[in-house]
């Protein structure tokens, strides 16, 4: 049976859970069920998943039973569809078997992940069989890391547009977000700070370019991007922000997989928008002070079980609906020209528009991104759907990428 002929297009997996459900309600709300997109439902519980179904209003949506601790279930899987949503994490703990079973199936595959030790430990366990099957492994395909990689992937295109060369450096700056923190994006990073001791977690955690690894590169420092200061490219005050550890290293592995497209010694650096210096230096105190009590095991455990979101935790429909986020891009060549682009979400980053985002990833992949453009391996957003990505999500899912 080739790819094109399986029986589904794309499976949710983990349709059961809070972000699952968004997903499989927005494949129903966008596409139905008897469209041109044969989507099914996934999770290990047929009970829970016929209620989700129910409330969704998709009561005939095919349902798929599979687990994460049972392989066969998975390979099955695998092998029913072309590609998979998953949204089962933290994928330190519950992602591997799945992505297996899609490297071995050459099924297409796009997660949530924000773990950098999850991705490059599947770069060095899956990369070599997804080549040889075909299977498009892709990883950060919510707010980790869509904006950013596709972002810095479009105002390099600008530049090039206008400067003739990519821009050596470009700047990343969250000037707006509201949404609601991430139950699901908590335990992933406590489930990295859980492991913090193994020697290789402190390695990916400790090296930008960790998910970009190539020994015959001869590539720059990077900005630290912890120090809170005035920008005077962004015009603004700007300090740490908290997912830039994830999206700096998918940007960099983007760079890699498309030949340095953006050169050897390109920089990048992301850090979010202040009113004014006390609040940039606010934020930075309060960061520092989260890290660390993440860090020290007593301190984690309490925060974890009384003060952070579980997983599954997220905000209600209001609250989905009224976020938003809007993000500024500026790219600077060596001779001190630049240019600068928005991307923009409509709805709150880390659940409505994630949920929209990832679906629209795994269609891109299924559709849109033949396996001459973009062959087996473990990839980036960006490097494996750049324009046809972007194309989609301006279409379909809210979010706009435009020159500023």
């Amino acid at each position: 049976m080739t790819k094109d002929q399986r029986k589904y297009d794309v499976i949710v997996y983990g349709a059961s859970g809070f972000t699952g459900r968004l997903v499989a309600e927005y494949l129903n709300q966008s596409y139905g069920i008897d469209g041109n997109v044969r989507w099914a439902m996934a999770g290990r519980n047929a009970g829970k998943l016929g209620e989700v179904a129910a409330v969704i209003g998709a009561d005939a949506a095919p349902l798929v039973i599979a687990d994460a601790s049972d392989p066969k279930s998975l390979g099955e899987m695998a092998r029913s569809t072309r590609a998979i949503i998953t949204t089962v994490g933290p994928y330190q703990k519950y992602g591997e078997p799945l992505v297996a079973a899609c490297a071995a199936a050459g099924t297409d595959y796009v997660d949530l992940s924000g773990e950098p030790p999850f991705m490059r430990a599947m770069i060095d366990q899956h990369s070599d069989q997804a080549r040889e099957t075909g299977a498009r492994i892709v990883h950060s395909c919510g707010f980790d890391s869509i904006p950013f990689d596709l972002g810095v992937f479009y105002v390099q295109r600008l530049a090039e547009e206008k400067f003739g060369a990519p821009a050596s450096e470009v700047k990343c700056r969250v000037l707006a977000m509201k949404g609601g923190a991430s139950g699901g994006t908590i335990a992933s990073a406590l489930a990295t700070m859980e492991n913090i001791g193994d020697p290789f977690v402190r390695k990916v955690m400790s090296d930008i370019y960790s998910l970009a690894p190539d020994d015959n590169a001869d590539r720059p420092r990077q900005p630290a991007g912890n120090s809170p200061h005035y920008d005077r490219d962004a015009k603004k005050w700007v300090a740490p922000f908290v997912m830039a550890a994830i999206n700096t290293r998918n940007v960099h592995r983007s760079n890699m997989l498309m030949d340095y497209a953006y050169g050897e010694d390109f920089k990048y650096s992301e850090m979010m928008a202040a009113p004014n210096a006390p609040a940039a230096f606010a934020i930075a105190g309060g960061m520092g002070a989260g890290a660390g009590a993440l860090l020290f095991p007593p301190t984690r455990a309490l925060l974890k079980n009384t003060v952070l979101p579980k997983p599954g935790d997220g905000p209600n429909e209001r609250q989905r609906e009224n976020g938003f986020y809007k993000i500024l891009f500026i790219a600077k060549n060596k001779d001190g020209d630049s240019i600068s682009a928005i991307v923009k979400g409509d709805r709150d980053p880390g659940y409505g528009s994630t949920s929209k985002m990832i679906a629209e990833a795994a269609l891109c992949l299924a559709f849109d991104v033949s396996r001459k453009e973009t062959p087996g391996g473990v990839w980036s957003p960006a490097a494996a759907m750049g324009e046809k990505l972007i194309e989609r999500l301006e279409e379909n899912a809210g979010m706009t990428y435009e020159a500023a």
